[in-house]
């Protein structure tokens, strides 16, 4: 992988990590068009996961200081109450982790044709989203949290978006558009971390010289900074576009794209 690769790779994780395309499917688009597999993609995609979540951290830095805030405070507290919904959230996306890795392993390396599929669903997903006037809720409840960790560990699979599962399924549910997109964001780090973890158990298993062996230091660096600068702008732009609504447009994108990747 060289450097320029790495940087339009990092482009994309770091923009589709937020917005509803689904940055696992476009990751596989991009490695399929460079030609891009196993150690060398496996190293790249940890770096830019572990990208990613460092840009949440800074654009919604107030929010997890709030959160730690009234964490250790020790008592029962609007952050406390958020932070129980993170955790329900996390719990369908463990279970797939824990008991589904390897069959969602050979999903991703199944082609382009699935990621096309997920596409169109994420698309679906949108348009439903788009269209549908439930009357709005004041604060995500723990079976809304639930439900929308479900929606999470669904998308998973290639190519269905997380950001565009999770906040469709809060906004068929009737849950507030401002707040839902933080809990969206918020809502992804730990899974991502962990996701990060076992990629790095990989690794280790097949040794960090191996590992390394396929891409030079100076790609992963370009392809962290590039996914980090992106994934900051992508969070604080999707964070309003959620605010107004407009998620048509990337529904009409990912079934463009979805159709494409069938095609090819």
């Amino acid at each position: 992988m060289d450097a320029l690769q790495a940087l339009i790779l990092g482009l994309i994780q770091g923009l589709t990590e937020y917005l509803p395309v689904s940055s696992s499917g476009h990751l596989t688009i991009g490695a399929h068009l460079f030609g891009l597999s196993g150690a060398e993609n496996l190293t790249f995609t940890v770096a830019v996961h572990v990208a990613t979540v460092l840009s949440t951290c800074v654009i919604l830095w107030r929010e997890i200081v709030w959160l730690f805030t009234d964490l250790f405070k020790f008592k029962w507290n609007e952050g406390t109450r958020y932070i129980v919904n993170i955790i329900i959230s996390m719990i369908p996306v463990a279970v797939v982790g824990f008991l589904f890795k390897d069959y969602v392993e050979q999903v991703f390396g199944s082609g382009l044709t699935i990621v096309g599929i997920c596409l169109l669903v994420t698309a679906s997903l949108l348009a439903f989203a788009y269209f549908a006037k439930p009357r709005q809720r004041e604060n995500i409840s723990p079976l809304h949290a639930f439900i929308i960790g479900i929606a999470q560990a669904i998308a998973v699979l290639p190519g269905l978006s997380r950001s565009g599962s999770t906040i469709a399924t809060g906004l068929l549910l009737g849950n507030k558009k401002e707040k839902l997109a933080q809990f969206s964001f918020l809502m992804v780090i730990p899974p991502i971390l962990g996701e990060a973890l076992l990629d790095v158990k990989d690794m280790a298993e097949m040794g960090v010289s191996n590992a390394m062996a396929g891409i030079p230091t100076t790609s992963l660096v370009v392809g962290f900074l590039a996914a980090f600068i992106s994934g900051c702008l992508a969070c604080k732009w999707m964070i309003n576009i959620v605010k107004k609504g407009k998620l048509i447009w990337f529904a009409v994108y990912c079934a463009v794209v979805g159709v494409l990747a069938i095609v090819l």
